[in-house]
């Protein structure tokens, strides 16, 4: 069994409080309906097992609309087993059954039909899971939002919630209140469709976020493919942890549900086509929202509503400034940072007064702490924006930092600007180990973005030379070696078959 347990970004800047809010409808709901959902399950699965039982040994008899949606959703999604319970020759089901076969009146076998009926329609009016829950065969407008917020169990609700929190706040804090409020539940309503078109006669009651958490799945890997997860791995009984990037955990987590559902259909009792469903629309929403601009506007509203306006320190400090009080202003803002170390507009602040007073030292180092900020926010262009002030100062980016922002670059795609700055800081800081770690990026670089397998089997020479220890990643840079020296060879016999 694979659990994740955290990622490598498990900070925000503000109160994740839309997906607690989430959370906590989900828990109440879960409270409120469990017990009234334990009792109506057995009973109207009596009945509708009943009512096919009934029909398929005695398709002559009259049935209301309710009974014939029973039946004809039945058939369509479960052809073999309907086929098999009209078998004259098939073995007794239960007791039921029995009865059934026994009776011969064809008045009591009708009277018997519209009893159950009678029954099913009466508990279908007071049943959470029928007028809630979503049917693929007869979906209702409402079932589409409320589906999402019924659970089956604990362990369902648990692994729902979960993973709701894992991916879902740190696509709050990049994305916003509204803009993930409104994606979660649209994602939600899409992942039940998806499921609905790949079930289309099915009378089965689907429920659960499982559909909207795989679409923050789906936009987490868009947004951040490279984050790292920490995995917790159940194994003959020993529990093993492990890291792994979201760009191949999260698509081998979505191969599995196509297999699944593939192999199974919906009579795992699991809906993995929601699941896909879900991930899809996740994935192809997030890509949208990077590219439509929407996220860079949502990012500087939150930093406005972040700012300086809404606390009473950094607003008379601000006021110092104004009026040329720098000297008053500075240990106010100090202290601030001291307490509130990720206040980027106390940073920013620092940086005008520090370029006011040409304190040269220590507007770089608050420019440093706005590129790191910035880098956290996921504001790679910003952070740059940063890097080039803070060069421009004649300053020397601390090798943490600029690995970080590197790494900013290959998010954004921009792999040359990316490689460019990892060779200056592999150059920079020659004895540090993040000049290795920087070497090594490079030449992954060089292989696997930029076709330039000659380059990248030079640095992972250089890498292999290098006086910085690195025991644990020879393994590593042996399989580069061997890989480069691959793809030289096949790049110089294609171009000799091209001659």
């Amino acid at each position: 069994m694979l659990i994740p347990i955290k990622h490598e970004n498990m900070e925000a800047r503000r109160w994740p409080v839309i997906t607690l809010a989430l959370i906590a409808i989900n828990v109440a709901v879960f409270l409120f309906t469990m017990s009234a959902i334990d009792d109506e399950s057995p009973q109207l699965g009596e009945i509708k097992s009943h009512i096919l039982i009934l029909a398929a040994l005695h398709p002559e008899l009259k049935m209301q609309p309710e009974a014939q949606q029973i039946v004809d959703g039945f058939k369509r999604s479960h052809p073999d087993q309907w086929a098999h319970v009209q078998s004259p020759y098939r073995d007794i089901i239960n007791a039921y059954d029995a009865k059934i076969k026994l009776m011969e009146d064809t008045s009591k076998l009708q009277g018997e039909m519209d009893s159950l009926t009678t029954q099913f329609v009466s508990l279908q009016k007071v049943s959470i899971v029928e007028q809630y829950a979503f049917v693929p065969a007869q979906p209702t407008a409402i079932s589409y939002l409320t589906a999402n917020f019924l659970h089956g169990g604990w362990l369902h609700l648990i692994g729902n919630m979960w993973f709701l929190w894992l991916a879902g706040f740190v696509l709050e804090d990049v994305w916003g209140r509204w803009l993930y409020s409104v994606f979660y539940l649209i994602a939600g309503a899409a992942a039940l469709q998806f499921y609905a078109w790949s079930n289309p006669g099915s009378i089965t009651p689907t429920l659960g976020a499982s559909g909207a958490v795989a679409a923050l799945m789906g936009a987490f890997l868009v947004r951040f493919p490279k984050m790292k997860i920490e995995m917790a791995w159940l194994f003959l009984f020993r529990l093993y942890r492990f890291k792994a990037a979201a760009y191949w955990l999260l698509p081998l987590w979505l191969f599995g549900e196509i297999f699944y559902g593939s192999l199974f259909g919906s009579s795992s009792g699991v809906a993995h086509w929601a699941h896909v469903g879900g991930f899809l629309f996740g994935a192809v929403a997030a890509v949208a929202i990077q590219h439509s601009g929407i996220e860079h506007k949502t990012n500087k509203a939150i930093e406005e509503k972040l700012g300086w306006t809404n606390d009473q320190e950094l607003e008379q400090a601000s006021s110092m400034m104004e009026h040329g009080q720098l000297a008053e202003a500075l240990p106010l803002l100090t202290n601030y940072v001291a307490v509130k170390p990720n206040s980027l507009d106390a940073w920013n602040m620092l940086k005008q007064i520090h370029t006011r007073q040409n304190n040269t030292k220590d507007y770089l180092d608050a420019t440093v702490k706005t590129c790191a900020l910035h880098l956290r926010a996921h504001q790679v262009e910003a952070a740059f924006q940063d890097y080039a002030e803070f060069v421009d100062g004649g300053g020397k980016m601390p090798a943490a930092t600029w690995l970080e922002l590197c790494k900013g670059a290959e998010e954004l795609q921009e792999f040359d600007r990316a490689l460019s700055e990892y060779q200056n800081l592999a150059q920079a800081y020659p004895g540090e180990r993040q000049a290795l770690t920087a070497q090594l990026s490079a030449a992954r670089l060089c292989l696997k973005r930029l076709n330039r397998p000659q380059d990248a089997l030079a640095l992972y020479q250089t890498a292999a030379a290098s006086p910085i220890p690195h025991l644990d990643w020879d393994q590593h840079i042996q399989a580069g070696i061997k890989e480069a020296k691959a793809a030289m060879s096949t790049g110089n016999a294609a171009a000799a078959g091209a001659q």
